[in-house]
């Protein structure tokens, strides 16, 4: 686990001893799967580094519409806008699989900040992608056909949970096909339409909460 801890940006940033210290200011968490750590609208004031296991961040709509806005595994971080900015929380974290998770507060992390430019610097370039991926996922949704959209996904849940066998990638991703429309801005019936087309062209095979990827180059492409 500690190997997964470093893998995270602020920590990336950092020399080993210093690392290592900030390390031990952070709280461990376990969940089980379905757990909530944190709902949408509850005030924070803290960030996370997933462990273990798999964490989604979503969001409900006024009307009570669901959607998953990112699907987090080891070594990624959320919660990070928090620490600059305390407030409610804009989404709802809930452990997709059994996980392990570990929290920093604002007020461990204050003085951090001020003696270390560099480990501020990290933050904000992590808050930069996750700023850069919703404006991505934004434009598909305008631009992109479910399909494609359908395929886009895979393929990034491929690169974060994929494993490569020899009958291709084989990408474990935990969830339901509500789940996954739910990722993609769709509804499931559409969503299970493209994954049966995908399945009838040979690049995929679905499996129980995974997907065999056969053809990653053509769903690839069908990604773009």
């Amino acid at each position: 686990m500690e190997d997964v801890f470093m893998q995270a940006p602020m920590f990336t940033a950092l020399e080993p001893d210093a690392a290592a210290a900030l390390r031990a200011s952070l709280t461990e968490q376990s969940l089980t799967k379905g757990g909530i750590l944190f709902a949408e609208g509850e005030p924070g004031d803290r960030l996370y580094v997933i462990l273990e296991g798999k964490i989604t961040l979503g969001h409900t709509s006024v009307d009570g519409r669901e959607s998953l806005l990112a699907v987090l595994g080891p070594g990624e971080m959320f919660g990070e806008l928090s620490l600059f900015d305390p407030g409610p929380r804009a989404s709802t974290a809930t452990a997709l699989t059994d996980a392990v998770v570990a929290g920093l507060g604002h007020d461990q992390l204050s003085p951090w900040l001020t003696g270390r430019p560099e480990l501020a610097s990290a933050l904000l370039q992590g808050l930069a992608r996750r700023l850069r991926r919703t404006n991505e996922t934004m434009a598909d949704l305008v631009f992109s056909d479910v399909p494609g959209r359908v395929a886009k996904a895979l393929m990034d849940l491929g690169e974060k949970f994929g494993e490569i066998t020899p009958e291709g990638l084989l990408v474990t991703h935990d969830m339901t096909q509500e789940e996954i429309a739910q990722l993609v801005g769709a509804s499931r019936e559409t969503v299970n339409k493209a994954l049966a087309d995908f399945t009838q062209r040979g690049w995929i095979r679905l499996e129980s909460r995974q997907v065999m990827v056969l053809d990653v180059e053509r769903l690839g492409r069908r990604a773009r």
